[in-house]
């Protein structure tokens, strides 16, 4: 998972399989709390996956601002690019 693309891919795909979220639903600026009706649980959900899949420990700090889809493909980006 190294792309911008392949994050969003993973990002989607790991909707679609927690939240039963279809990919036809998720745009960038699809808001996870109000349009995807997601809580805090299944956001600690989605970050633990997404630590599993990128093998990188994610900071409760970076996702503190994450709102949209898009926050949490530029948050897991930060995080393959630093390292």
């Amino acid at each position: 998972m190294t792309t911008r693309d392949e994050i969003w891919q993973q990002v989607c795909e790991l909707l679609d399989e927690l939240f039963e979220v279809p990919a036809e639903k998720v745009k960038p600026e699809t808001r996870l709390y109000e349009d995807l009706d997601l809580d805090s649980i299944d956001a600690v959900d989605m970050v633990v996956h997404l630590q599993k899949r990128t093998g990188k420990k994610i900071s409760p700090d970076d996702f503190k601002t994450v709102r949209t889809v898009e926050d949490v493909v530029n948050a897991v980006e930060k995080l393959v690019r630093e390292g």
